[in-house]
């Protein structure tokens, strides 16, 4: 009987091997290719995905949201900042790689990837001081000319080091103690928050070597928490407060100026304790010319980074505000894109990502599951 068995289960095996390589031998060749895609427009959306849950696959996502549709990932190296150049053409990384993904020698790269293949271009190695820190929008930097990226350091002590991406070479290290952070000014300089509540400016030749440096004075450290994750629209920076006043800090013919003071929030706002929130919990619009805030009310102490679901919107001009929006989900970070249909975009905790028209005053879709942990988005 048991020779029996184990020939019947040996017909059986040859039989079902040789359907299956009658199937095999049935299907058609595989091919591949390798999609290049359109250049960028501004709606085109650069998810920071620092996943929490595995930071070291950090990566970046690449979104169409007017089709809410995926159209790459791009790899980076762990909690990796990202800048676009202005021209469109490429994304850089600054990258932290381990020998043994956890430990072993650390390198630590700038990497250029090109906008429309996703694929890397070059790479500089630089020392191995960037900052390993939840990532924020100006750790990674670019000159206004697209010539000079500055990438922020902390060991702990605080530098910029300057990459000469025409000649993709580090031409410079350039230390800012009791400083953080480079937020650009214009072609050859940018600026560092500091501790004694000033902004720091260091100028640069076209070599990327100091010129000089100098201080503007913006808020009172011993009276007031300074937010650091400002904004940019046209020549001005919007700081906030922790309690929602916001600080404009002018450039004018390459310096900086610090503006008159507004706040958010009327008195009936302060009686109802709202509250600014979030992490990147500013964007504007340039065509609207407004400033988005990321609100809640029932604001306690040490609360603001929490997320939420509300966004006001304000008059750059007179700074009063304009409109209220009520997204589907609490998100933790907002973007608006700086076209003349501007988007609204929220990254969520949970990995969702909201769209929401500006123009059109409407909510347009979440894209569920579209990264781990989208901390901050960016577009061209």
């Amino acid at each position: 009987m048991l020779k029996k068995s184990l020939y019947r289960t040996g017909l059986a095996v040859s039989l079902s091997s040789l359907l299956i390589s009658t199937a095999w031998a049935q299907l058609a060749k595989e091919s591949y290719s390798i999609e290049t895609l359109d250049e960028p427009d501004q709606h085109r959306t650069y998810i920071v995905d620092n996943n929490f849950t595995h930071a070291l696959s950090t990566r970046i996502r690449v979104v169409d949201p007017n089709e809410q549709k995926l159209l790459g990932t791009i790899s980076t190296g762990y909690m990796a900042p990202m800048v676009l150049s202005h021209d469109k053409s490429t994304i850089y990384t600054a990258d932290i790689f381990y020998a043994r993904s956890t430990r072993g020698e650390r390198t630590d790269v700038l990497t250029a990837t090109d906008a429309q293949t996703l694929n890397p271009l070059w790479e500089v190695e630089l020392p191995a001081k960037l900052a390993n820190m939840l990532t924020e929008l100006y750790m990674l930097t670019i000159s206004d000319d697209d010539r000079f990226v500055y990438a922020y350091n902390f060991t702990p002590a605080t530098s910029i080091t300057v990459v000469d991406v025409k000649n993709q070479e580090m031409v410079n290290e350039i230390e800012i103690p009791g400083c953080m952070l480079n937020y650009p000014v214009g072609d050859r300089a940018f600026a560092s928050i500091c501790g004694d509540g000033t902004l720091q400016k260091v100028v640069i030749d076209d070599q990327g070597q100091e010129v000089s440096r100098s201080k503007t004075r913006f808020f009172d450290p011993d009276e007031e928490l300074m937010n650091e994750r400002a904004i940019l629209n046209g020549d001005t920076y919007y700081f906030t407060t922790t309690d929602g006043v916001i600080q404009p800090v002018h450039i004018v013919d390459g310096e900086l100026q610090a503006g008159e003071r507004w706040s958010l929030f009327g008195e009936d706002h302060q009686q109802e304790n709202w509250g600014v929130g979030g992490w990147q919990l500013l964007a504007a619009s340039p065509h609207l010319n407004r400033l988005y805030a990321l609100v809640h009310p029932d604001h306690e102490p040490r609360k603001w980074e929490d997320p939420s679901d509300t966004v006001w919107a304000y008059d750059l001009e007179s700074g009063e505000k304009v409109d209220e929006i009520t997204l589907p989900n609490h998100v933790w970070s907002i973007h608006v894109t700086k076209d003349e249909s501007p988007l609204l975009l929220g990254g969520t905790v949970e990995g969702d990502m909201e769209v929401y028209d500006l123009a059109q005053d409407s909510h347009v879709a979440t894209m569920e599951e579209i990264a781990g942990t989208p901390i901050l988005m960016l577009s061209h």
